[in-house]
């Protein structure tokens, strides 16, 4: 069974579908953080396309969740923390847009849900990667609200940051993530729809962990 919720940056998504498979004990599936690694390959390849793939379809890419952390490795050699680097945050959205990159990660994330229960969290798992998910939410907020979520997290371990230049790198990334060709960020038909911009954090795993139950139950 799988779980998915999609939306822009800074909706609250990816804490929340953690939050949601800690409250549930089932597994958290990281989509970001395969496109993270898939992004290393193309840094290894000196961001050079033809080499890229070609190096890319010799890795073996593997990946769980447990102690509430997504680990992955590639090539057997944890790359958990490497993911999380400047240079792979200033590439992965180039990356991502790949139509032949979503599809390798897409059957990476398929082939792993196959036996038990899953949540995951991206911007096309509804209508590109799961479309026939078992519950699909969108979690979505005003750009002010995202803007002043991602500020809060970095201010402290980024001093000269600015709420405008998150504001600013957020409407970016949204603009990217609704007009890219391949598999562009939007709400599935059957998703339940959830705005997050007046909710807490604990309201929003509250209205999810309940309809996933339901569903469970049913």
């Amino acid at each position: 069974m799988i779980i998915v919720i999609d939306g822009p940056a800074g909706s609250g998504k990816s804490s929340t579908a953690r939050a949601v498979a800690n409250r549930l004990s089932i597994e958290y599936l990281d989509s970001g953080a395969l496109y993270r690694a898939v992004t290393l390959v193309y840094l290894e390849a000196g961001c050079e396309e033809e080499k890229f793939f070609s190096l890319l379809q010799k890795k073996d890419i593997s990946f769980y969740y447990r102690d509430q952390l997504f680990h992955i490795a590639i090539d057997g050699s944890s790359v958990t923390d490497d993911i999380r680097t400047a240079a792979v945050a200033e590439n992965v959205s180039e990356v991502a847009a790949m139509p032949d990159v979503r599809a390798f990660v897409n059957d990476l994330m398929r082939d792993v849900v196959k036996e038990g229960i899953y949540i995951a969290e991206g911007r096309d798992l509804g209508t590109a990667v799961f479309p026939d998910a078992e519950l699909k939410f969108y979690m979505w907020a005003d750009l002010d609200e995202r803007a002043q979520r991602r500020f809060d997290e970095r201010k402290d371990k980024n001093p000269d940051l600015t709420f405008e230049q998150v504001k600013e790198s957020i409407a970016q990334r949204d603009q990217k993530d609704a007009s890219r060709e391949a598999d562009p960020l939007k709400k599935a038909d059957d998703a339940i729809e959830i705005d997050t911009t007046a909710m807490t954090f604990e309201q929003q795993v509250d209205e999810i962990c309940w309809k996933v139950k339901q569903r469970i139950e049913d």
